[in-house]
This record gives C-alpha cells, structure tokens and sequence, in this order.
C-alpha cells in the first residue's frame, strides 16, 4: 500500500516537471514555403494578366543554338544529302535579309558594311513549286486515272494549301530553322521555306528522291481525306450524267428504295440510282433530295475509283538494287 502511494506521487511529480519543461520549448512548422512567394506569385499572375504574355522568340535567339549544327541534323534526321550550302540558304527568307540590313543601316554602318553575304530562296522556292505542282498532279493522275482535270486540280490544290504545307513544315521542324523578320512566321513565308528546301532536294539528289520526299510528306496528308472535301462540286448530277454520257451510258435513275421514321422528327431515307436497270450507287440523307444527292456523290466516288475501300497507296520505302545490295553487303 505504500509503495504504490509512493509510485503515485513519483508519478505526479514527474508529469508536472515535463508540463514546466514542455511549456519553454517553443515548435515551429516549416512548410518549405516562404513569406514573400504568395505576394510575389500575387503580383507576377495580376501582371501578366495585364500585360499579357510575352511576345514569341525566334528559336535562333534562345541559348544554346549551332545553326549550322541544327541544319546537319535537319538533313540527317530527313535521311537526305542535301547540299549543306543549297540547305542554308533556302532557310533565308527575302524579308529577313531586308530587315536585317535595315537595321545594320540604322546603326549607323555604310552600305559595304551592312550588306550581306547570304542568300535568299526565292530562286529555290520557284523551282521547288514548280517541280511539286507537276509531280503531284502527275501523280494523281497515274492514281486516278478516271479523275477530270478539275478534280486533279482541286486535289493538288489542297495538297499545296497553306494549311497542309504549313503542317507538315512545322512537324518537320523547318519553322524553329526558318530565318524570317517577323515570329511568329507568317505562312506564306513557311509555305516558300518548304518549297526551297524541295527545291535544294531537287537539285543536290534528283527528281527521283524529291518526288519520293513528296510522296512520303504531301501525298500521305490525302490519307482520311474524302473527294469532295478537297473539290466544291455544285452540281453532281449534272456531272454525273457527263460522266455516263461519257462512258455511252443512260443517265440516272433515282428511285426511293427505303425509308424509316417519315413521321417523326428524324426520318432516314435510302435512294439508289439505276442505269440500264443496274444500281449504281445508293446514299441515306433526312430528305429524298438529300439522300439523293448523296447517292450522286457515291456514285462518282465509285466512277473516279476515290472510294474509303480503293487499294491503299504505295508509301513502302525505296528498294534498293541487288548489285547495291550485294556492294553494301560486301563492305560490311
């Protein structure tokens, strides 16, 4: 009994003397965040939302840029061998080498002095569009031989677009390489860059090689593409019945061959076109002119051979020949 009064009271004293000591050590948390960074990112947000954001750089004004280091790369990333001097100069643009020596004028430095040694690409550029323009329309015409004149132009049309050429410029990487005065680069100046460097192709390995960078760059954005998404044809009919009129055929015959739902708010109508009492074609549409139409458009997908099931086109690499073979063989 009083042994364990005695543990009590030895208890208690010691938990009053860890409350006395407890009480003068002060503990502070540290959350790796400093007093001023709210402030700071406070200011930074409320001045970008004012000011915006910074203008764009040129990829040659940040650090660590070799152009001529990232010209070899560009060529041997392409697989190509290509002209390093043919290759640096369709990368100058004509209005880069205006600005560039306006501003060495406004410095101050005579006309000797301010004048450059590089030159412009638009001798390249011209060559380069030139050759894509025969390339890809004899292309599409040794594809599809049953297409008019007005559908080849309408596919090289959109082939040399602005929008498919800035695309794939930019996935190749001849924008951050392009040498231009204004950033961003306006498209026309990257649709000429690309030409040039198609142009530089050209001349350093041939037609044979730059019509193959064509055919695995240009012709492969005709992948998912339909016909008449790259051609406006008002009135498809009408050249349908050319077409038929063309081949000695009778001209269309549409006829209603099902429908579903014409009493409710979303109908759905099948016409099918019939010549010489052979179905040509069918198409759904929410009216019967609609479906019509479509039936047209259908039929001269199948005339033109532009059909979503046509044979695939020949992207596989160049073969060699056997004697380079037998040679690249022998020097390994």
């Amino acid at each position: 009994m009083a042994s364990g009064y005695m543990i009590n009271r030895g208890a208690l004293a010691l938990g009053i003397h860890c409350q006395r000591v407890c009480r003068n050590i002060s503990l502070t948390q540290v959350r790796e965040k400093k007093r001023w960074m709210r402030a700071y990112t406070y200011i930074m947000a409320k001045k970008l939302k004012l000011e915006g954001p910074p203008p764009p750089k040129p990829r040659s004004q940040k650090p660590n840029w070799d152009f001529h280091a990232e010209v070899q790369a560009f060529n041997s990333r392409l697989h190509e061998n290509i002209n390093l001097e043919l290759l640096k100069t369709a990368f100058v643009s004509l209005c880069y080498l205006q600005a560039e020596q306006d501003r060495r004028q406004g410095l101050g430095m005579d006309s000797e002095t301010a004048a450059l040694v590089l030159r412009e690409n638009t001798q390249l550029s011209m060559g380069g569009a030139a050759f894509t323009g025969s390339f890809l329309t004899d292309w599409c015409r040794a594809s599809f031989p049953s297409l008019p004149n007005e559908g080849v132009a309408a596919i090289v049309g959109h082939l040399t677009g602005s929008d498919v050429v800035c695309r794939v410029a930019k996935n190749l990487g001849i924008e951050d390489l392009t040498m231009s005065a204004e950033c961003p680069i306006p498209d026309e100046v990257l649709c000429s860059t690309f030409m040039a460097v198609i142009g530089a192709l050209q001349e350093s390995s041939g037609a044979e090689r730059a019509g193959f960078f064509l055919r695995d760059f240009l012709v492969s954005q005709l992948i998912g593409k339909d016909l008449f998404d790259m051609w406006v044809v008002v009135d498809p009919m009408g050249l349908l019945m050319e077409e038929l009129t063309h081949r000695n055929l009778p001209p269309p015959e549409p006829r209603l061959i099902r429908s579903a739902g014409a009493s409710t708010v979303l109908p759905l109508y099948f016409v099918g076109l019939y010549s010489d009492k052979k179905l040509l074609a069918q198409g759904p549409g929410e009216t019967v002119l609609a479906a019509e139409e479509e039936a047209t458009r259908v039929a001269l997908r199948k005339l033109y051979g532009f059909t979503e099931s046509r044979r695939p086109s020949d992207f596989s690499p160049q073969q060699q020949p056997q004697h380079q073979i037998a040679q690249t063989i022998c020097n390994n």
